[in-house]
């Protein structure tokens, strides 16, 4: 919490006084009433960059100061009072909510180098009047000031100030004859305002066009040594606001805070927020009662509950963010007071206290979608009073402690919010999203991580990680990306949330609804550059504009790159993709190859992803494939395809493509591991300490077994589902997990549905473990039945069983009757003539000759006799006498 230093002890030390901040001015100082119990009155100014603090001006009486602006030299003042009238009744009012029926507002001048009263200034009105100086980047002995009177008129003065001579003050414009709304932006001085235009409806062909009459925002900018110009004109739709005018009897109530500075009613909170990239909101909220049919309604019921609503309209979106919170009590409607403010570069932030924070995500980088609420309760005692300050990020002026509160998020009330059991998914999608991109904190997300693997039971563990996944790979892409690229991070996957849903939250008893429309054409309503008084001239307007094509004209929303097109060419790819037929030569990142690791793109992910891991813990396994080939690289190859030709195809920078697409598939590896780590600490598995691989499960107590596989499953089937690339061991790993925590024919039915990946590793370890007889037996052949034929021969020539003797003799004489060349045998050939070997006369028949003489014959007029392993066919058919399968 920063507190406005320095200001209380320029208080008179004989008497208290009261402090009330009457506006802030453009060079970033503020203007401060103190209000004396000894009838007197004080204005000073207050420079919150250099802590120093200056009187200007005392009044010898007790005056109810309402709002003050003082000029770039500090030698003219203006301020405003607010009275009541003589023929006022007695009731009390509070100070910042006044009736103008029974209020006059009175505008004073002051000369400050000679402390004169500029009496052609005064001017008075049972409407609000605010004033504001204009301040130019050139000085000169003459002022403008903008006077604002509710309701009437906008008007423009000029104060010039000569020398030995009486300072002039004279009318220069009327800039609005009648307006309903405005509000000064100091730091840009732009004014904005809402005036009412009649617009033609016509519902059809033969009904006659009715006019109706819509409100208009529109924004003047005021220049230096020319004219103001009109730059903005958004029709709004405000629900049930009518319009007064100057001439109706109707009682008024007003708010009289100056910061930001206002002119309007009730009826109309609005606010209008702007930042120098190009960002400009429209922040409007409100209440109202839903409409009840009579009919469903009884006589007895009395509800009074009412809607709270708040609408942001996002220029450079082309959208309007809306948000309802129904079931608001009535006794809590005028003590509300919704504060808007800018949290940072990227973010909005809306806080209704006792209610809710809303963090929007509105910024230029990406898409608004990313929204998340939290709880709020109250930060201070009077928050009826918070205003955003000016010119800053996401700091809130309290106006009766003068005190500037730094709004933050810390990372216990995301935990929390993360955690809420009645937390929606988008809201913890968009949590995640944040910690991501926008804080880059790892460690965070480790947190978070351990906030999943605590809900094993959740459907939505697998969204999350995804989720982790992608935001993870854009933050890293976004931080080592060169500026020649940045267009080509609008065509990255940034998050899984589709924007434009419509979402409800639950809060603190209360459901928000949040939904997003879009703007019809928004270019038409902001002024071109070439329109322009001065064409081309860089502000925050020309910013606007060239922010509106990227994402409205061109409608870059449905060009991110999309991880399910690398899916689908997986689906198909790899039912033909064979490892064990690939060579090492054309795989340089097989284990084993190093000479290979300098050449090929693959090899440059491969460098580039291991240049982050020594930030990392181990894995609970062995980075090494058994195979010559692994899926992974299979993976990054169509990944690095895919992205290619989508950045090349949508991106303005050729040159970078190579560059963007290398870094974002080695991002994909590397997010994998660091997330494959957070699951294992997660757990409780320390890899630093213990030994990893096979081994490591197998002293594993049976409930961490369990645990790490529930959660390997959801990380399993997040990278499977998004096409990221497994790290390399994962697989193994993850299929000798399964094998000991389920039974072999539930291990089985996962191997069926492709879930495990059954390498040649894993294999050997099972067949090791199974016994050679029995159930054991028909267990190894039932999973021998899901392998690769190349997987299975390789496995058949290893397991010295009888059962792997009759198996490789069936592939062997079905090759050769296929017409199949074999490979040249290097047993002992039998010639024809010896027919009577052991075991051959347990096969006789009619004719004297056995069945087996019989096939033999048969192939060998299919093949020659150096192609038949007789051997292996005789002892094969001598074995399968035997009954393996008993126990």
């Amino acid at each position: 919490m920063k507190v406005i230093e320095n200001i209380k002890t320029h208080c008179v030390a004989e008497s208290e006084c009261l402090w009330k901040v009457l506006g802030a001015e453009q060079d970033g100082k503020f203007l401060i009433a103190q209000i004396f119990k000894n009838q007197s009155t004080r204005i000073c100014v207050y420079y919150r960059n250099s802590h120093t603090f200056q009187t200007l001006y005392t009044v010898k009486e007790k005056l109810n100061l309402i709002q003050a602006s003082v000029n770039s030299s500090n030698d003219i003042l203006v301020y405003i009072s607010k009275t009541k009238q003589s023929n006022s009744n007695n009731e009390s009012q509070p100070d910042s909510l006044s009736r103008s029926s029974s209020h006059v507002y009175k505008v004073h001048g002051i000369d400050l180098r000679d402390q004169c009263l500029l009496t052609s200034m005064e001017n008075t009105s049972a409407k609000q009047i605010m004033v504001q100086f204009l301040y130019r980047k050139k000085r000169n002995n003459c002022d403008r000031l903008l006077v604002f009177a509710h309701l009437q008129s906008i008007s423009l003065y000029e104060i010039t100030r000569n020398e030995g001579r009486k300072t002039e003050v004279k009318l220069h414009e009327v800039i609005l004859n009648s307006f309903s709304w405005c509000q000064w932006n100091a730091e840009h001085q732009c004014l904005f305002y809402i005036n009412y235009r009649k617009s033609s409806v016509k519902q059809d062909d033969e009904t006659p066009a009715e006019f109706v009459t819509v409100p208009t925002l529109s924004a003047f900018q005021f220049h230096d040594d020319m004219p103001h110009e009109t730059v903005l004109n958004i029709p709004l739709n405000l629900p049930e606001i009518k319009r007064v005018n100057s001439s109706d009897a109707q009682t008024n109530v007003y708010n009289d805070v100056p910061i930001p500075l206002r002119v309007h009613d009730f009826s109309q909170n609005i606010f209008v927020l702007m930042q120098s990239t190009g960002i400009v909101y429209i922040c409007h909220y409100y209440f109202f009662q839903p409409v009840v049919d009579p009919a469903s309604s009884t006589s007895t019921s009395t509800n009074t509950d009412v809607h709270f609503a708040y609408s942001i309209t996002v220029l450079h979106h082309g959208s309007i963010v809306h948000c309802t919170v129904p079931g608001i009590p009535w006794d809590k409607v005028g003590s509300m007071n919704p504060v808007f403010c800018m949290y940072d570069d990227q973010h909005l932030l809306v806080y209704a206290a006792d209610l809710f924070t809303h963090v929007l995500d509105l910024g230029i980088a990406h898409e608004p979608c990313c929204h998340f609420i939290m709880d709020s309760p109250s930060i201070t005692n009077s928050f009826l009073n918070l205003v955003p300050v000016p010119g800053t990020l996401s700091e809130v002026l309290d106006l009766k402690t003068l005190e500037i509160l730094k709004l933050s998020i810390p990372k216990r009330k995301l935990i929390e919010s993360f955690n809420y059991k009645h937390a929606s998914l988008n809201n913890k999608l968009s949590i995640l999203h944040f910690i991501l991109v926008h804080l880059n904190d790892t460690e965070f997300i480790n947190e978070l991580v351990s906030v999943i693997a605590e809900k094993l039971t959740d459907i939505n563990s697998s969204k999350l990680l995804k989720e982790i996944l992608v935001g993870a790979c854009y933050a890293s892409v976004s931080k080592h990306i060169s500026n020649d690229a940045s267009d080509l991070l609008r065509l990255l996957p940034m998050t899984t949330i589709h924007s434009g849903s419509l979402i409800d939250e639950r809060v603190n008893n209360y459901t928000l609804t949040l939904e997003q429309e879009m703007l019809c054409n928004p270019s038409v309503m902001l002024l071109t550059p070439r329109q322009r008084l001065i064409p081309f001239r860089s502000d925050i307007w020309t910013k606007l504009w060239n922010h509106l094509p990227a994402h409205i004209l061109t409608h870059s929303q449905t060009s991110r790159f999309k991880n399910s097109t690398v899916v689908e060419k997986l689906s198909v790819s790899l039912i033909c993709y064979q490892p064990e037929a690939l060579s090492r030569c054309c795989t340089p990142l097989s284990p084993g190859a190093p000479h290979m690791a300098s050449t090929g793109m693959l090899a440059d992910v491969a460098n580039i992803s291991r240049s982050n891991k020594s930030g990392i813990d181990p894995l609970p396994f062995n980075e090494i494939e058994a195979s010559a080939a692994s899926k992974q690289e299979h993976v990054i190859s169509v990944n690095l395809r895919e992205i290619s030709l989508h950045l090349v195809k949508l991106g303005k920078s050729p040159m970078q493509v190579h560059a963007v697409a290398m870094r974002y598939v080695s991002s994909q590896l590397e997010v994998s591991r660091i997330l494959c780590s957070f699951l294992t600490q997660s757990v409780g598995i320390d890899t630093k300490r213990t030994e990893r691989g096979f081994s490591l499960v197998d002293r594993l107590q049976k409930h961490k077994k369990r645990a790490l596989f529930a959660l390997f499953e959801r990380y399993y089937f997040a990278v499977d589902s998004l096409a990221f690339p497994l790290p390399q061991g994962f697989s193994s790993f993850f299929t000798y997990l399964g094998y000991r925590v389920f039974s072999t024919p539930r291990f089985i039915d996962y191997v069926r549905a492709n879930v495990f990946q059954v390498n040649i590793d894993v294999m050997k370890a099972i067949m090791a473990d199974l016994p050679d007889r029995g159930e054991g037996l028909r267990n190894k052949l039932n999973l021998l039945m899901q392998l690769p034929r190349s997987r299975v021969k390789r496995i058949m020539n290893q397991w010295s069983h009888p059962v792997s003797l009759m198996i490789r003799a069936r592939e062997h004489s079905l090759n050769i009757l296929s017409g199949i060349s074999g490979v040249q045998s290097r047993t002992t050939v039998l010639p024809k003539g010896i027919r009577h070997g052991a075991g051959l006369t347990a096969f006789p028949s009619n004719e004297r000759l056995s069945p087996l003489d019989t096939f033999l014959d048969l192939l060998t007029a299919k093949a020659s006799l150096t192609e038949i392993d007789f051997s292996l066919l005789i002892e094969a058919t001598v074995t399968s006498t035997e009954n393996f399968l008993e126990e």
